[in-house]
């Protein structure tokens, strides 16, 4: 999306026609390329659908032509590189990072059908390498040899942190011939029952090897057979995967639904639990403590807690500051048996440590004014800064521009019709879209009465 500011000085009719152009960069920005007639190329905005545009740099120019004098001619440019974006690698159905597997059961593991590029309609699982690891969850490192680790399929041994599986023969590889192992296996018996085991995939493009992903899976194995559950999040987009967490803004809710695909007999019932959890800092797992307080906040904070979707407000997130994880369970109730899955979060903390600054702190209308935004720090990385204005109510508040450099010029409107006061907002968001507002002293910006005239 790309927004634009024109100014017209002229005494004459304010009529002007926009016309948007892109232009492919790969060389010289010489290429126009012909724009699909969805997107609208005559106003002052335009804005470009995802998997529009191949990956490269392009030059978008807007151009302004005055109706009652068409040889006034002005025109600006912006550049845009689009690049790839990281594949979520999901070694189950939804992306669920916890399950509850059955002792006697095949275990099916498979990141080349499950796992998702956001630049493609479908994963294409043979484009990809994979290899995988396992360990002993809470008690184990993945198993390595000076600090190198060891596949699941490798016969060598640390004898610090044993193996998941007694020998290779436990598992096959089922993926086709030209990626055989984008689909793994794990034969019946093969995981000891009463434990919890981490799987981890490692993926390497075969095309560009710089191109990596990681995707994790906990297995709890009960003797008792039990279905699959599988859990994700209703909005794909505000649940980030970060290892083997979701990443969730304490701003934002949590919205989640749940399926048994296979081999669910009659569902008797479906509770859905809350953990909180605290890291020591001496073990290499999280500690889980139950949330007591489900039934206090049922149909407040807590929405369809016997229901197969579930929603928790940021009430939960507000309310505890001092959590950072959050587990969200569901326990479904058969006839005979149980089984359950469920998502861990991570608090998404907002970047920090920065400031902002705008000058001059007084103009008009037509006044360039240069904002300033350094020192913004977060692990994630800085994705843009958006500029809001609002003169008195901050519910009316309006986007004027936003720029994913720190520094920027803007154009602002005028302010308050008695004190010319314009209140300003910043908007610093980080690429999982975590956002620290932050709030400027007001400035004053009158009409420019002789532009107008």
């Amino acid at each position: 999306y790309i927004n634009s500011n024109i100014y017209l000085n002229c005494n004459t009719s304010l009529a002007m026609i926009t016309k948007w152009t892109i232009s492919n960069c790969t060389s010289i920005c010489s290429q126009q390329i012909v724009v699909d007639q969805t997107i609208s190329t005559t106003n002052s905005e335009i804005f470009i659908p995802a998997r529009t545009l191949p990956y490269g740099l392009y030059e978008l120019k807007l151009t302004v032509t005055m109706v009652a004098a068409p040889r006034m001619i002005s025109s600006a440019s912006a550049y845009v590189r689009i690049t790839q974006t990281g594949i979520t690698p999901n070694l189950v159905q939804l992306g669920t990072l916890y399950v509850t597997h059955g002792y006697q059961e095949d275990l099916i593991l498979d990141p080349g059908q499950y796992s998702i590029d956001p630049d493609e309609n479908s994963f294409n699982g043979t484009d990809w390498a994979y290899e995988y690891y396992c360990r002993i969850y809470s008690s184990y490192n993945f198993p390595n040899i000076q600090g190198v680790l060891i596949p699941i399929d490798d016969s060598r041994i640390d004898l610090q942190n044993p193996s998941c599986l007694k020998n290779s023969t436990l598992l096959q590889y089922r993926g086709s011939n030209s990626s055989l192992k984008s689909s793994i296996k794990i034969l019946p018996a093969a995981l000891p029952s009463n434990r919890t085991y981490q799987f981890m995939v490692y993926m390497v493009n075969r095309r560009n090897s710089s191109r990596t992903a990681t995707g994790y899976l906990l297995v709890q194995v009960e003797i008792i057979k039990s279905p699959m559950i599988y859990i994700a999040c209703v909005i794909s987009t505000l649940c980030s995967e970060n290892q083997d967490f979701q990443l969730v803004n304490p701003t934002t809710q949590v919205a989640l639904f749940s399926i048994c695909p296979d081999n669910c007999t009659i569902i008797k019932n479906i509770t859905w639990n809350v953990y909180q959890g605290f890291d020591n800092g001496s073990s290499t797992t999280v500690q889980w403590v139950k949330f007591n307080q489900m039934n206090l906040y049922e149909n407040n904070w807590f929405f369809g807690v016997n229901t197969s979707n579930f929603t928790a407000t940021n009430q939960l997130f507000l309310n505890n500051p001092q959590i950072m994880y959050w587990q969200f369970e569901v326990m479904y109730s058969f006839s005979s048996d149980t089984s359950s899955s469920a998502l861990n979060f991570i608090i998404n903390q907002p970047p920090t440590n920065g400031s902002c600054s705008i000058s001059p702190f007084n103009g008009t209308t037509s006044t360039s004014f240069t904002i300033s935004c350094p020192d913004w720090f977060d692990k994630d990385g800085i994705q843009d800064y958006s500029l809001y204005v609002y003169t008195v109510d901050i519910s009316t508040k309006v986007i004027i521009a936003f720029s994913a450099v720190s520094n920027f010029q803007v154009f602002l409107p005028a302010g308050n019709d008695t004190t010319s006061l314009i209140n300003i907002i910043i908007n610093i968001r980080d690429t999982s879209n975590c956002i620290t507002e932050y709030y400027m002293s007001p400035i004053t910006v009158r009409s420019d009465s002789e532009g107008i005239n």
